[in-house]
């Protein structure tokens, strides 16, 4: 399977392990607003590998990580129900990685490889 222009990587940070299951949307600019471009749910390795179209138009992009309806799966309440990143696509081809490390009171992120 090949990857896409974006992928993202999430790991719980308390437990140390993947954070499987999480449902993530990838939003593009639509006018004035944010359209959904993809949704996916992170697999075993918490990983999205492939997500949305394998080329994407330069501009904004956001991915929305459902964290609050993650975390209540787990029983564990959360100060974020959800965590947004927004990035920018070049028009260089670059593929763009944007890992979550993720608690249920706080998080970080950073551009990957």
């Amino acid at each position: 399977m090949s990857t896409s222009r974006i992928t993202t990587h999430v790991l719980d940070a308390t437990t140390g392990r993947p954070a499987a299951g999480l449902t993530v949307e990838l939003l593009g600019p639509s006018g004035d607003e944010w359209g959904r471009v993809a949704a996916s749910v992170t697999d075993d390795d918490g990983r999205i590998s492939h997500f949305g179209p394998d080329e994407l138009l330069p501009g904004e992009y956001r991915l929305r990580f459902d964290t609050g309806a993650w975390f209540a799966a787990r029983g564990v309440d959360t100060f974020y129900p959800e965590v947004v990143i927004t990035v920018r696509i070049e028009d260089d081809g670059r593929h763009v990685h944007a890992p979550l490390l993720l608690s249920p009171f706080a998080y970080s992120t950073y551009r990957g490889s």
